[in-house]
């Protein structure tokens, strides 16, 4: 099955270790950063949501209309918008952007965050409520009728929508989170579970519940899964960690001088699960497996995607395909110098992966015909 590659875009140039100082929303890079995430065969770029950032939906739009093929993927939060509402906004989008839409549901790590917005349930219930507005969303989508709901936290009468998304059934959806409940919600509701990086054995156990939330549901066939890196390359072994440790050394730096990181969690701040999950591995030792590095997520309270994977392209093509062989789909990828990084896994590494899975999906295909072509023993 072909990998499924996601970048992640911003409206400046920002990361923990680069503040572009240029204005927020920078109609020129987007383009620019846009159009490099698709000439290097990305499938989709994530847009990311917070309390003060721009919206997602207009970013997308904006975006889609200086490219051609590229998706994206719009974080966005329930709770501040009706989901029929939503249903229409990004059916719409979808239309106009000639289907290239997908949707990343983020339920909501930090009571904080969310109450910046005006959301003061707690997080369980937000989950509760996640699960219900992507019934609803589906629903909208899909219903020829008139329909009506009732439930915890919606109600609406003899709703019907007369857009709808190009793609058929409906705009894929993408479902983060390491709890039970996002288990639970994702495993029931999405077509991806998001999870952020950690050794294969972590990410191996995270994957199984994820599935057994989905036969709990009823579900045949369970959740893709994304998994978030943040690809440190060198052209050699030693090149690629001396890059490593001089971002390391700014990152830290930076935090001490109190510089802003856009999007960030600052230390001491509320952890999800996932965020705890990282930080939990990175207490276990830096170097996991074959190239996942966790001094990152350690400086940076593990806010979000912030555990590498550092080397050569060649062993962090290798690093990625042991997380495709226990089960996963979809690889989120972002660099510490955000424009040139999505240019360098472009022309290094997309290539490797996307190859090798190549090689082994043809031959997997052709064993398959070997195997039917396989006389039956005769019965007595």
């Amino acid at each position: 099955m072909p990998v499924e590659f996601i970048g992640l875009i911003s409206t400046t140039e920002q990361s923990e270790i680069r503040d572009g100082g240029g204005p927020l929303i920078d109609h020129r890079y987007v383009r620019r950063f846009a159009r490099a995430h698709e000439d290097a065969d990305f499938d989709r770029v994530l847009i990311g949501y917070s309390s003060g950032s721009p919206d997602g939906t207009h970013v997308a739009a904006y975006a889609a209309a200086h490219t051609e093929r590229l998706g994206f993927l719009v974080a966005h939060r329930p709770g501040f918008v009706s989901p029929t509402v939503a249903a229409r906004t990004f059916a719409t989008l979808d239309q106009f952007t000639g289907g290239r839409i997908a949707l990343h549901t983020i339920t909501g790590g930090s009571d904080g965050e969310q109450r910046r917005d005006g959301d003061y349930l707690l997080k369980e219930d937000r989950y509760a409520r996640s699960g219900e507005y992507l019934r609803i969303l589906k629903a909208a989508w899909t219903s020829t009728e008139p329909f009506s709901f009732e439930g915890r936290f919606y109600r609406f009468e003899d709703h019907l929508s007369h857009v709808r998304p190009v793609q058929q059934p409906h705009i894929p959806l993408y479902f983060g989170g390491s709890s039970p409940e996002a288990y639970r919600v994702g495993g029931a509701e999405a077509d991806v579970h998001a999870l952020f990086a950690q050794p294969l054995e972590e990410i191996a156990e995270e994957i199984a519940q994820v599935n057994a939330a989905a036969t709990a549901a009823g579900r045949a066939t369970p959740p893709r899964i994304s998994v978030s890196f943040r690809p440190i390359l060198g052209p050699t072994e030693e090149l690629a960690w001396e890059r490593a440790e001089r971002i390391l050394a700014t990152t830290r730096q930076r935090i001490t001088d109190g510089a802003p990181l856009r999007g960030w969690r600052p230390l001491g701040g509320q952890a999800s699960v996932g965020s705890t999950r990282q930080l939990a591995a990175a207490s276990r030792g830096e170097r996991h497996d074959r190239a996942l590095w966790t001094a990152l997520a350690a400086a940076t309270g593990a806010g979000g995607n912030s555990t590498a994977l550092v080397g050569t392209p060649e062993t962090v093509a290798r690093a990625l395909l042991d997380y495709v062989d226990i089960g996963v789909s979809t690889l989120l990828i972002r660099g510490y110098d955000p424009y040139d990084d999505a240019v360098d896994y472009g022309r290094q590494l997309i290539p490797l992966v996307r190859d090798e899975v190549r090689r082994r999906d043809l031959a997997a295909a052709a064993a398959g015909r070997t195997e039917s072509r396989q006389p039956v023993p005769a019965t007595a």
